[in-house]
């Protein structure tokens, strides 16, 4: 789905931490009643029996709050809860009390159980001996390790692993050599079948708590559905970015192999929470052989001296190579694979990158180079210009029966293979009865896959897309396909005015796809108004996903808006092996 990287929600809740000891969640009900959707006997039930966990109590936002970053969001965060409520467990829980409360101080090493995954697949821990809660990255349920305390927020703490003393329970060989320090998909080291049951877990968790759809209700087992499994679990990314950089980043243990000029330069993955270090990569398991072999013959010979080929440096902007983004299509009528290779500089100098272009126009699979040229000091591939250096200026791809022609910029799902599972199980919940007689609306259509997937079935499709290159992608598409009862319109959905809905008909589906943060308040407020009979909510956070269908089945009270949909379906999708991402795709019903 669609990515950013300033993802923000609002919250009006005081954000707290509570420790694994607690029973303060089991003490919460809901403030209304689920609105579920009951399901036949035979319907698929939920394969996990998912734990009580206390530190995901309550996560609801109110629009007229202050912001806080969703991207930073911890168990911490996704444990607000009304503070009447915090109050009176708070006086409980300190009648109960036979302990002083254990705090550990900045620095200090502990030792830790990891309880299971978080939020950005970072372990859930607690101090052994105790319930005081700590998050650490690469932390993996059933792991006992040390951990040193690098820093304390209120009722919890983050660490950083030292030492493991006894290994996961989940422990496979990751078969990357970079899985240690890459941030990717550092979940290689954990089977796929726990990967999967952690990812199924926190859905589970976050629908019942967050969207307070209560998990005694029998009806929550059949509508919560089994994660389905992504069959290709390496070499599924038909899109890779590599950053260049001065100085190769290294491992504290790596340190003593550090070299100067040249032979340190790096082009691979930045190292996880610097903007500016850079991990050198040969080559990347997630991405096509194709591809690697791209990344190979641009490693091969980008450092040598006589090509005066500079690499960008992120802190003092000078430099000339920037970004490699490598993107895989197919040849559509012969089904092989096909590679756009897209050099980002700051500057446009093609002299300089004819040695690179000559080398690597030579791989069969190369189709397309082009060069994206950034002179801003951000780090995007983005470029004011662009130019064709050799080849075609798109490549293709199909899906769901349809042909798409992706740019250097273009957004396109990421997984191809996995998108057609998405898009099947997308189609299957709207339902189109097939006769042409249904209207779609499709917010955050982006360049309008999954509108164009359903056209053919519907009457008319309508599209909203802020970005406005995904409007015109949308357009030629639509041009591509022959379809031609589709509209497509630029507009920022976060910033709709009370004239929303008066250039379409009513739909009979409305499909939603937002970015990380969700919907705003103003666009459900105009759905709820809108009452169409269906919602296919697609989401990449099942965290805000949670928090919308909260208010679409629920409503909000203190805003005194009235829910009016029932939750039908909740079917997770496993689009990124190896990562803490997680895909979902939600039914209502107007209720």
């Amino acid at each position: 789905m669609k990515m950013t990287n300033s993802p923000f929600i609002t919250t009006s809740e005081k954000v707290i931490l509570l420790p694994l000891s607690s029973s303060l969640l089991t003490k919460t009900p809901p403030t209304s009643t689920p609105m579920l959707a009951t399901a036949p006997a035979h319907a698929l039930r939920l394969r996990y029996v998912v734990p009580t966990r206390t530190w995901l109590h309550k996560f609801r936002c109110s629009s007229s709050s202050s912001a806080v970053p969703l991207a930073h969001l911890s168990a911490s965060e996704l444990s607000g809860g009304n503070n009447n409520t915090l109050k009176a467990n708070k006086e409980e829980n300190n009648s109960e009390k036979k302990t002083a409360p254990y705090y550990p101080k900045r620095g200090q090493t502990v030792e830790l159980v990891c309880e299971s995954l978080g939020f950005k697949g970072k372990g859930i821990c607690k101090v052994d001996g105790t319930g005081f809660v700590v998050m650490c990255d690469r932390a993996l349920p059933g792991e006992r390790f040390l951990g040193r305390v690098t820093r304390r927020k209120g009722s919890y703490a983050e660490v950083t692993k030292i030492k493991t003393l006894t290994p996961h329970r989940d422990l496979v060989e990751a078969p990357c050599e970079y899985a240690s320090y890459c941030g990717g998909c550092k979940a290689q080291n954990l089977s796929y079948e726990a990967q999967l049951r952690a990812k199924e877990e926190q859905v589970h968790e976050l629908i019942t708590h967050v969207g307070r759809f209560s998990d005694n209700n029998p009806g929550l087992e059949t509508v919560l559905k089994p994660i389905v499994p992504c069959d290709i679990q390496f070499n599924y990314r038909n899109k890779m970015e590599f950053s260049f950089g001065p100085q190769r980043w290294l491992p504290v243990e790596m340190l003593h192999e550090r070299e100067d000029g040249p032979v340190s330069f790096a082009l691979g993955l930045h190292a996880p929470g610097f903007f500016d270090k850079v991990l050198n990569v040969d080559k990347c398991l997630l991405q096509s052989e194709p591809a690697n072999m791209v990344l190979a013959a641009v490693q091969d010979c980008w450092r040598d001296p006589q090509l005066s080929l500079s690499p960008y440096n992120a802190r003092s902007h000078a430099g000339f190579l920037k970004h490699l983004m490598l993107r895989t299509g197919r040849n559509v009528e012969t089904g092989s694979q096909e590679l756009m290779v897209n050099f980002v500089t700051s500057t446009y100098k093609p002299e300089l990158l004819k040695p690179l272009v000559d080398k690597v126009s030579s791989i069969p699979e190369v189709v397309s180079i082009m060069n994206n040229v950034n002179s801003s000091v951000g780090n995007t591939s983005v470029g004011e210009q662009e130019y064709t250096l050799y080849g075609k200026e798109t490549i293709a791809e199909v899906l769901r029966g349809l042909t798409f022609q992706i740019s250097a910029n273009s957004f396109f799902q990421t997984n191809t293979h996995q998108a057609e599972v998405l898009y099947k199980l997308i189609e299957e919940c709207a339902g189109l009865k097939g006769d042409g007689s249904e209207v779609v609306l499709d917010l955050f259509c982006g360049t309008g896959t999954i509108g164009l997937t359903l056209a053919r079935r519907a009457k008319h499709v309508y599209g909203y897309e802020v970005v406005q290159q995904a409007i015109t992608d949308a357009h030629k598409n639509a041009q591509i396909n022959g379809i031609e009862n589709a509209t497509f319109i630029q507009g920022d959905l976060n910033k709709i005015g009370e004239d929303f809905g008066s250039n379409f008909p009513k739909p009979d589906i409305v499909i939603s796809d937002p970015n990380r943060p969700g919907m705003h308040m103003k666009l459900i407020k105009f759905l709820l108004n809108l009452k169409s009979p269906r919602i296919i909510y697609v989401s990449c956070n099942p965290a805000t996903c949670a928090r919308d269908l909260d208010y679409l089945c629920h409503g909000v009270e203190e805003k005194n808006i009235k829910g009016c949909y029932k939750l039908m379906s909740v079917q997770p999708v496993d689009m990124f092996p190896h990562t803490p991402h997680i895909e979902c795709v939600c039914l209502l019903e107007l209720s």
